[in-house]
């Protein structure tokens, strides 16, 4: 083979290698595939959420429960302090009873003293738990027609509605009977009766639990 039979068979091969290459289709290299750990990732991502909210709700619920204990707790505590000063508990009230004897007015002023006042009766109930504690004893109730003769209002003003006086009372008996007793009856309910301010007797206050 001479020269140019050589030259004329590389540039063929040459060419037929370029022709190949232009009919051979080029793979574009997109990069690994992600779509399983996308989904895992996901998964992951849900559950976390889910405790979370499960751990917020198991908080919000240990925090409610200590509450209602601390509450239970503090009150409890309240009233045994309280019990130990002397004071009785009945329907949210605290109620405390003298051991000596004064006129309404300076009676009124004790209790003004302990944080209360003298003892407004909104129920039977009520009355008929004072009066068993008192149980031989007269006491002075927060009820009095001073400002004005057989109007009987308590001592933060209202009027009266219902009275458990005994039988003939209020009766202004020696015309200055402008306070009221609740006196020592074999009936607890039917016994009150009006007395003059001056005289001496034990008495009633009243406070509220939630002011304590």
């Amino acid at each position: 083979m001479n020269m140019s039979e050589t030259k004329y068979s590389n540039e063929t091969a040459y060419e037929g290698m370029n022709m190949a290459n232009l009919r051979t289709p080029r793979t574009r290299n997109t990069g690994p595939v992600n779509s399983g750990t996308n989904t895992t990732r996901s998964r992951c991502s849900r559950r976390a959420a889910v405790c979370l909210g499960l751990l917020c709700v198991l908080l919000l619920t240990a925090i409610a429960v200590l509450w209602v204990k601390f509450t239970s707790w503090r009150e409890n505590n309240t009233l045994d302090t309280h019990a130990r000063q002397g004071w009785l508990y009945f329907s949210s009230r605290l109620y405390y009873i003298s051991t000596e004897k004064k006129p309404w007015i300076e009676s009124r002023q004790d209790c003004r003293e302990r944080g209360a006042d003298l003892v407004i009766i909104n129920s039977r109930e009520e009355q008929e738990f004072l009066s068993k504690h008192l149980s031989s004893r007269t006491a002075w109730i927060g009820l009095t027609d001073r400002d004005s003769e057989g109007v009987w209002k308590w001592v933060d003003g209202t009027a009266l509605t219902t009275g458990y006086w005994s039988s003939g009372e209020p009766n202004s008996l020696s015309g200055d009977e402008d306070c009221v007793i609740d006196d020592f009856t074999s009936n607890t309910i039917w016994n009150w009766a009006d007395y003059p301010c001056t005289r001496n007797f034990i008495w009633i206050c009243e406070k509220l639990t939630k002011s304590t």
